[in-house]
């Protein structure tokens, strides 16, 4: 929506996994060079790992785009949430086999022979879990297992597994002594620095063709704040930052815009709750003056109002949203044109998707 405003080809900062995107800091770089160099070199079992929205998909997007398709073949599952049955035959429908037995020792016959063949015509193939830290210790044990295809001294098949960081603690579990053994390459991305979140956003910037960045120091320095360095994060927070200047028809993205945009991601601060109410009160008799006296009855006190007779604030929500886009005669109108683009308000039935 905004790209033509900005003088830009594409969408800078889109949640889905672009290797054209890919920025390349010291860790990503050691991640690559250390797959690339495993998989080529039949190293077998590989682990990649690192919390969510750190960038592993856009890695395996980039590595998938540039191995050799004369030389590698891949099968890549992206939903581990299977069982055994459908995982081995998920497996081998990405391999491009088709007519799959129903038999698992038939389906196991099958792809070795499909392995084999591949050996033979100097083919590396690959087998790629996302989502790795969503398998079941059963589902590992079963690919552990398919790690024993070999033949003389070389795996027939390389599997790289990647996970957010629970994958490490999950490859550490005692029941998983045997498969931990067999990984010979295991890596790690983690946040961007503190000096790279700059670099980032003016990467995916260059990249969308655009000139110079239009967030300026102080909204960087909060786009690092709020995001803490990770990717997706930081992609969230630009993109809508950006909605809300496309709005105000500003060139630049200020701060203001950053922390708006981080408030209605509420990565920062989030509503109070309405007050409640003090409970009833009740008054509590005196002790009598001495054993003779009479004791008096007990009087209680009518129910406490709210402090200053104040009703519990009105949650913030939709009123507060359409404020901020039509809080300026700009953002009105800007607001008006997108709600007629969309429909919204009842204006016309909305476009078809």
């Amino acid at each position: 929506m905004y790209t033509e405003f900005y003088g830009l080809a594409k969408k800078p900062f889109n949640m889905t996994p672009d290797p054209a995107f890919l920025f390349l800091t010291a860790q990503h770089r050691e991640a690559l060079a250390g797959l690339s160099y495993a998989i080529l070199e039949r190293k077998g079992f590989l682990v990649l790992s690192g919390m969510a929205g750190s960038g592993k998909t856009t890695l395996l997007a980039w590595i998938l785009e540039r191995l050799p398709c004369d030389t590698v073949q891949t099968s890549v599952i992206l939903n581990p949430l299977l069982t055994r049955e459908e995982f081995l035959e998920l497996a081998m429908l990405d391999f491009g086999l088709t007519n799959i037995p129903a038999s698992k020792a038939q389906r196991l016959w099958m792809l070795q022979k499909f392995l084999l063949q591949g050996k033979k015509a100097g083919r590396v193939s690959v087998l790629i879990v996302d989502e790795a830290h969503k398998l079941s210790v059963e589902l590992l044990e079963e690919i552990r297992l398919l790690g024993n295809l070999e033949y003389g001294d070389e795996k027939l098949i390389q599997i790289l597994l990647i996970g957010q960081s629970e994958l490490d603690e999950l490859m550490d579990r005692q029941e998983l002594w045997q498969l931990k053994q067999r990984v010979s390459v295991r890596l790690a991305i983690g946040p961007l620095s503190v000096d790279s979140v700059d670099k980032y956003v003016h990467h995916r910037w260059k990249t969308a063709g655009g000139g110079d960045s239009p967030f300026d120091s102080e909204a960087i320095a909060n786009i690092r704040k709020w995001s803490k360095g990770i990717p997706r994060l930081i992609n969230s927070l630009c993109d809508n930052a950006l909605m809300l200047a496309f709005a105000d028809e500003s060139r630049r993205v200020g701060v203001a815009y950053v922390d708006a945009a981080a408030k209605d991601l509420q990565l920062i601060g989030k509503p109070a709750e309405p007050a409640k109410p003090p409970a009833p009160a009740v008054a509590v008799p005196k002790p009598p003056l001495s054993a003779a006296a009479p004791v008096a009855a007990p009087k209680t006190s009518s129910t406490a109002a709210p402090a200053n007779g104040a009703s519990p604030a009105a949650h913030p929500g939709a009123k507060k949203t359409i404020e901020r886009y039509t809080s300026t005669p700009r953002r009105k109108s800007g607001f008006h044109a997108m709600a007629a683009m969309f429909g919204w308000g009842g204006a016309g039935k909305n476009p078809a998707p």
